[in-house]
């Protein structure tokens, strides 16, 4: 399985795991205790597989190796964007969680210089432990003693004004087109009674949608998108399209 998740090979290890569903998914498989959410977090090409060890039901997300680290900090430090995105979208991550000296995944991203993951972990949502300024935790003063400028000025964005900061982000990296569409997929297909929610390997109604919804062909999430605006409002511009996807989500989450 090891071998799987370091080729970041989804379909071989969704048969191993299929083989050998006994397998204890927390135990280490290296000398410093590293599980394979941990491996699978520290490849550039291994997001694939995460969210199959996500869907385990036995799976530890938060899990530390001998040393302390999570596989989220494990992320942070390597630059493996893509995997950062990928737990950063499950909640039982605790994405401030400290190793045993104290040093949080956005230190760890703010000291080795990634850009891509501040501005992913931004638009997401989830909370940010900057650190209290002059600490040995404060965040913009790390990435500016490192000089990591790109990374200390977006944290210092970020702490001045959030709300705006996050929104910015989130039009950058398309993250608002995605979630709508998401969204209004969602509202068609329970509305016209299309989907039942029976599976209880995840968490949240929307968890099951979404695992159905990704798969879809582009061309049907389009069709689903019109038919829930296309009657009132073709395009949801700017700031709108934004307030439309929280509306939605906390009338149907």
């Amino acid at each position: 399985m090891l071998a799987a998740v370091e080729r970041g090979d989804a379909q071989e290890l969704a048969a191993l795991m299929q083989q050998d569903p006994g397998f204890k998914v927390n135990s280490g498989m290296d000398m410093h205790g590293n599980t394979l959410l941990h491996h699978a977090c520290l490849g550039s090409h291994c997001s694939p597989v995460i969210p199959l060890l996500l869907a385990h039901p036995e799976v530890d997300v938060n899990v530390k190796n001998r040393y302390g680290f999570a596989p989220f900090f494990g992320a942070c430090e390597y630059g493996t964007t893509s995997c950062v995105r990928e737990m950063l979208k499950d909640s039982r991550v605790k994405v401030n969680e400290p190793t045993h000296y104290g040093y949080t995944p956005l230190w760890n991203a703010a000291y080795f210089g990634h850009p891509d993951i501040v501005k992913w972990w931004i638009a997401s949502g989830r909370e940010m432990d900057l650190g209290k300024p002059g600490d040995y935790k404060d965040t913009v003063r790390v990435a500016e003693q490192g000089g990591k400028i790109e990374v200390a000025a977006l944290l210092q964005r970020f702490k001045d004004n959030p709300v705006v900061t996050r929104y910015a982000m989130r039009v950058e990296l398309g993250f608002l087109d995605e979630l709508a569409a998401e969204m209004f997929a969602l509202v068609v297909f329970v509305s016209d009674g299309l989907l039942q929610f029976n599976d209880t390997t995840t968490t949240t109604p929307a968890a099951r949608f979404f695992s159905i919804a990704r798969s879809l062909p582009l061309e049907l999430q389009m069709v689903l998108c019109f038919r829930q605006v296309g009657l009132h409002k073709e395009i949801i511009p700017g700031k709108e399209s934004e307030v439309a996807s929280k509306e939605l989500a906390r009338s149907l989450w």
